[in-house]
């Protein structure tokens, strides 16, 4: 059995929805983050960044949502989820799931958290910094979608996908989400029509409303 850690709308979400559309058993464990639950010694045993999502495989915790997304693919061939090994398109998939991991998630922490790069001085600078890079990412991954989608893959579903389209939801309340970028848009209205989707929004209790945890 697997047993995710886990916040609403946090960097664990993409392994949660992933969970639901590979049909994984698994068991969750919600941590409060307002509350620091994820500073808790106990935590902290598990995962000493004190971060989620941490998923317990075989008995082992295991961290970082990129890690976890390609786990879970490779540990579900049948899904097709990942390219074959050794191939271009699996260069490409770990080319754009590391993009998201060190290009976007980093920026994303700055936006939503500006006192950890700069202090309390500096604030505004380093919120618009962290808006010129997540913008440029997303002018560049729009482009690449426009020609070539409808995925990141083309016309193959990866599971990068899944992460991409929780990253464009950390943008929703930003000065420009990627709503903003037709192709984005469009992609993100293709995944979440998924059921899987769906039925993650109703165990997380999310909305469009809120703000995020990265």
């Amino acid at each position: 059995m697997i047993t995710l850690y886990y916040a609403p709308g946090a960097a664990s979400l993409v392994v949660h929805w992933l969970l639901i559309e590979l049909q994984t058993p698994h068991e969750l464990r919600k941590l409060d983050l307002d509350a620091r639950e994820h500073k808790s010694p106990e935590y902290l045993k598990l995962n000493p960044a004190g971060l989620v999502p941490t998923m317990i495989i075989d008995g082992k915790p295991v961290c970082e949502a990129a890690a976890l997304v390609l786990q879970l693919a490779d540990r579900h061939p049948s899904a097709g989820l990942a390219p074959a090994l050794g191939s271009v398109e699996r260069a490409q998939y770990y080319q754009w799931t590391f993009f998201m991991a060190n290009t976007l998630q980093p920026a994303y922490r700055a936006w939503f958290y500006p006192t950890e790069p700069a202090g309390e001085a500096s604030i505004v600078a380093a919120k618009e910094q962290a808006r010129e890079r997540i913008e440029a990412a997303w002018e560049h991954v729009a482009r690449h979608l426009a020609a070539g989608g409808p995925y990141l893959l083309g016309e193959r579903l990866s599971a990068a996908d899944f992460m991409l389209t929780m990253l464009m939801r950390w943008s929703r309340n930003m000065p420009r989400p990627t709503n903003d970028w037709p192709a984005l848009h469009t992609h993100a209205q293709r995944m979440k029509a998924r059921p899987s989707f769906t039925e993650l929004y109703t165990r997380e209790g999310l909305t469009e409303i809120g703000r995020a945890h990265v």
